[in-house]
């Protein structure tokens, strides 16, 4: 698996969560709403997930293994950090 492409959003108003990120897959799937949040210790990704009758979030895509989770962050966190890097948009 290949992370083809990755999008960030950086949020503007100050809280936890600092930008929602896509990112392509091989070129040919897309995970859209993937947060990157401030944790207590750092930063750290949330997959999309969804609030259940039960009031729980539940995770609509996630990696199945821990290796796929840390590859998954390190892209997207990396990608988060050379964003805040570049000028805002207006």
């Amino acid at each position: 698996m290949n992370i083809t492409d990755v999008r960030v959003r950086k949020m503007t108003k100050e809280g936890k969560m600092k930008a929602v990120v896509s990112i392509t897959i091989d070129g040919e799937f897309v995970v859209h709403d993937i947060k990157v949040v401030e944790g207590e210790k750092g930063l750290f990704i949330a997959m999309p997930s969804r609030k259940a009758a039960d009031g729980e979030y539940r995770d609509i895509a996630h990696p199945i293994n821990s290796e796929t989770r840390s590859s998954i962050q390190q892209i997207v966190l990396d990608a988060y950090e050379k964003a805040l890097l570049e000028p805002d948009e207006v």
